[in-house]
């Protein structure tokens, strides 16, 4: 049977919470949670009535939807899963939504080759790759790169959504080198991915308002501040912003410089057909090995991908990089020592 988009939300935003055991849900923090979703969302801002959640419930428990999920009422008063692993989401796709992905897939196929349509190859390999899975019940024939416990996937649509809407965050963020957790504005203007990590780049509301790119795993909690004026970016190009820098760690105004380095020539390949960066190109090769440049920011991700490489990668400049390497090296081998 159809299913619009608002009882969708419902149904996701029901099953979140009910997922999460450390809290008791009652009706009303059902209610009050669902008219936040559709509130962010798709600015739905009436709130849901009551019925209309009682009425999710059922049609969750029941087999119309294919979820049949095993939601109880605990002491009269809090609603939960009986079974603790389950979701809505781990059921099995039904006939009819193998029918639309295919249409989907099928949609998306035709813009394969188009140059403005490169990523989509990715896109439709896995899912195509879910349907086999799902009609032949066997297991996927492609292995994509995941994490399946990831933090901070569940604030990526809310950010791309205050992004298109030139909205300002609230944020509660805490990083790795914080003792405690610091809650300020933001206003967020780009998602970026990095090996399976997303961030978010946009200027910070605090003193001198620095420009930031926080993890999204980081974050604590994310809501829209409505009181706080949206700051235009009249700072970089985002088009161009991550493009001389390996990873997402970079200042405005850093410049890039020029990396040297050297592989013999049974790892340069590895960086021959996979390159650390775009600008990467050959400077000479002889029969020790092969020479290598690229013009990048020097970050902690370079500095990660050099260090991945060990004895294989050696670093003839800059200096300061060379000499930050040959530290980190020694200081690892005390640790074996």
């Amino acid at each position: 049977m159809p299913v619009n988009r608002n009882a969708l939300i419902r149904y996701r935003t029901i099953d979140n919470c009910l997922q999460n055991r450390f809290r008791k849900w009652t009706l009303d923090d059902l209610i009050e949670a669902c008219s936040d979703a559709l509130y962010e969302f798709e600015g739905i801002d009436k709130g849901v009535s009551r019925r209309s959640v009682q009425a999710d419930i059922e049609m969750m428990r029941s087999d119309k939807l294919g979820y049949e999920a095993p939601i109880i009422v605990v002491d009269k008063k809090f609603y939960t899963y009986a079974d603790k692993n389950y979701s809505i989401t781990n059921i099995p796709l039904s006939h009819q939504d193998l029918k639309v992905l295919g249409e989907v897939s099928g949609l998306l196929k035709q813009f394969k080759g188009f140059s403005h349509f490169t990523d989509l190859t990715e896109m439709v390999s896995k899912l195509e790759d879910k349907i086999y899975a799902q009609k032949t019940q066997s297991l996927p024939v492609v292995d994509f790169e995941k994490n399946d416990n990831l933090k901070g996937l569940e604030f990526i649509e809310g950010i791309r959504k205050t992004i298109v809407s030139k909205t300002v965050l609230c944020i509660t963020y805490q990083s790795f080198k914080a003792r405690q957790p610091n809650t300020f504005c933001f206003s967020p203007y780009l998602l970026k991915e990095y090996r399976n990590r997303w961030f978010v780049l946009g200027q910070s509301h605090q003193k001198n308002a620095p420009l930031l790119t926080l993890a999204l795993d980081r974050f604590q909690s994310l809501t829209n501040d409505n009181t706080e004026v949206y700051r235009e970016n009249e700072m970089i190009n985002l088009s161009t912003y991550y493009s001389d820098v390996i990873g997402v760690t970079k200042s405005p105004g850093q410049r890039d410089v020029e990396v040297i380095f050297w592989m013999n020539h049974a790892d340069a390949p590895y960086v021959i057909t996979k390159p650390l960066h775009p600008t990467q190109k050959i400077l000479s090769s002889d029969d020790a090995g092969i020479v290598f440049s690229m013009k990048v920011i020097l970050n902690f991700e370079l500095e990660r991908e050099i260090l991945g490489f060990g004895a294989r990668m050696r670093i003839f400049g800059p200096r300061n990089l060379r000499k930050r390497i040959v530290g980190q090296l020694r200081e690892a081998l005390e640790f074996y020592g």
